[in-house]
């Protein structure tokens, strides 16, 4: 082995300096040293070291990684990318969040607006579902008239329509009441970041107003300290 290096170190040095011969030290599947003037086809992908002509290692050449090396590389490469996509849309949240509000007042009266809607919402879906709930006894009325001969097929398509009609409105009632949930998770998360924003001193606290205040307002409720 040691031989093989020697008599490649003379060979470069009587081929001058023009030459540029490159000599490589690899190990082989055997675990047996090897020094030569050309990688061998078997040995691509191994991990080697370039000498000089003085035989000193002037260039170190990891191994080609194995697929399951490559796989671990591309998952945290993916990882990765995801953090910075993730990090990238926290901050544009963030900005939005201190762009609508300066201040937690402002995050107190936009809940009470948004409370007061759907309490409106609330009230206009009842108010219809009664309307077609009183028509429905009406209609019913006029049925208990032909128990005892066929009813008209006029009558008996305004009962259908109608009945369709209390389902649509007693849904939407059942999902403008569950929406008061939905406002007051997302004003509360609101204001969860905003606190951390101005806690992170991304937000002036001489600029952001004291706890909101209980807003007196119907589905209302007041922010919780977090």
């Amino acid at each position: 082995m040691r031989s093989r290096l020697i008599c490649l170190l003379c060979a470069a040095a009587l081929a001058g300096p023009a030459a540029a011969q490159k000599l490589y030290k690899y190990t082989d599947a055997n675990g047996k040293v090897v020094y030569t003037d050309k990688m061998p086809s078997e040995a691509s992908g191994k991990a080697n070291e370039q000498l000089n002509r003085q035989g000193t290692v002037t260039k170190r050449n990891d191994a080609a990684p194995t697929a399951d090396q490559a796989a671990a590389k591309e998952a945290e490469r993916k990882a990765k990318l995801d953090q910075e996509v993730a990090a990238k849309e926290e901050k544009r949240k963030n900005m939005a969040l201190l762009n609508t509000y300066s201040s937690e007042q402002d995050i107190a009266d936009a809940r009470a607006r948004a409370l007061q809607v759907n309490v409106d919402a609330i009230k206009e879906a009842e108010q219809k579902l009664g309307e077609v709930q009183k028509r429905q006894k009406t209609l019913a009325d006029e049925a208990e008239f032909f128990k005892k001969k066929p009813m008209p097929a006029v009558l008996k398509q305004d009962i259908q329509v109608n009945e369709a009609a209390i389902a649509s409105h007693t849904e939407l009632v059942d999902k403008k009441k569950k929406e008061t949930e939905a406002i007051n998770a997302k004003y509360d998360e609101d204001l969860r970041r905003f606190r951390e924003l101005v806690k992170s001193g991304a937000v002036g606290t001489a600029g952001a107003a004291p706890a909101a205040a209980p807003v007196a307002t119907v589905g209302a409720r007041p922010a919780a300290a977090k």
